[in-house]
């Protein structure tokens, strides 16, 4: 696959990370619950004064919601668009904050609902917000060493958040689904990837607890800007790129302001990031942040665009990828229900509701 005429600096190469058989993405899919939480509603409880609200609204999951049903879904549009038979996947993982059960894989419950295999391998990822790109890290690595033809990697989340913290306003459900194949076959490859990971102690929930705290001093400059921008610029540094080389860009999305002050510190434009900027509309979704952002970008993609997409993982870390679209992007946009689709469809909901249907209300 063309790297565009750019080649990889000698020096910095050893940095990326890049399979022996290229790999691409196949089918991809998203999944967004129908219903919305304003930010205003969040301010009106809480008399918060914040002068205006992060996000306009989040998504919510449903009362019979939770990451394994929203996985299923998005799975499902994946396996329509890569018109495939799920018994080919060679493996199903499922990154995710918020796995219904402590004790108990999802990714198993996911790979029989959708009619995969039972010769596959399973397993549930976690690193915060990144846990869904450490899965596509893997998936990249199952096809490109040749172990398995198929695989999926799906970012899903249903976001906890303390009632009456400033997190209330963006911690939102949904997330998307990726099934990486050979580039041969795919609607985009991935033609590099790399990771850039320290300890820092932004944001943290112990296994006993119900709500995540954060240490808001260090949520902006050591934590999310440190890494985003440490993983793009050293991506684009390594492939010999800058931000004009791109038409999208896909930042992870804990609220609007970071991810545009990030893109343009990268020298983006508002035409490069807004096509996947959707935290306005439906909060963040944590682990199927940026992801979700990459389905929209590529339901409306054309064959030689090039995409940049970087996540980020509290605790913390960031995975960069460099994406190029291919002529079959035309055939699979069609074949399911667009993230904007679900964005679309919504119900909206006041604080009440919302307290009931997230489980808020304890004994």
């Amino acid at each position: 696959m063309s790297l565009n005429g750019n080649k990889p600096s000698p020096k910095m190469n050893a940095l990326l990370m890049r399979p022996d058989r290229e790999v691409g993405i196949v089918g991809y899919g998203a999944y967004v619950p129908r219903y919305r939480l304003p930010g205003s509603e969040v301010s009106r409880v809480w008399t918060h004064n914040l002068g205006g609200s992060p996000v306009t609204e989040k998504a919510v999951a449903g009362p019979d919601e939770d990451v394994t049903t929203m996985s299923i879904e998005s799975a499902r549009n994946a396996i329509l668009r890569a018109n495939i038979d799920p018994q080919e996947l060679r493996a199903i993982w499922v990154g995710s904050e918020s796995h219904p059960y402590a004790v108990k894989p999802t990714s198993t419950i996911v790979a029989e609902s959708i009619g995969a295999s039972t010769n596959i391998q399973a397993a549930d990822w976690e690193f915060a917000c990144k846990a869904g790109t450490e899965a596509v890290q893997a998936s990249i690595g199952i096809v490109g060493s040749g172990m398995g033809r198929y695989t999926m990697s799906i970012g899903m989340d249903t976001a906890q958040s303390r009632p009456g913290d400033a997190l209330e306003y963006t911690a939102a459900s949904g997330g998307a689904a990726f099934i990486l194949g050979p580039a041969e076959e795919s609607c985009a490859v991935y033609q590099a990837s790399y990771s850039y990971v320290t300890d820092t102690p932004d944001f943290w929930r112990r296994a006993d607890e119900s709500y995540p705290s954060h240490g808001e001093r260090f949520t902006g400059e050591p934590a999310y800007f440190n890494h985003v921008l440490s993983a793009a610029r050293t991506l684009m540094e390594t492939m010999g790129t800058n931000a004009d080389d791109y038409t999208h860009v896909v930042l992870h999305q804990p609220n609007v302001k970071f991810p545009e002050r990030a893109a343009k510190m990268l020298g983006f434009k508002e035409e490069q990031y807004k096509t996947g900027l959707l935290a306005g509309e439906i909060g963040n979704t944590y682990s199927g942040s940026c992801m979700i952002g990459l389905t929209a970008i590529l339901d409306e993609a054309k064959p030689e665009d090039r995409i940049l997409m970087v996540s980020y993982g509290s605790g913390a870390g960031s995975d960069a990828f460099d994406i190029l679209v291919t002529e079959q992007v035309r055939e699979v946009q069609g074949r399911a229900p667009k993230t904007r689709d679900y964005i679309a469809r919504r119900t909206v909901v006041d604080y009440a509701t919302y307290a009931r249907y997230r489980g808020l209300l304890k004994d």
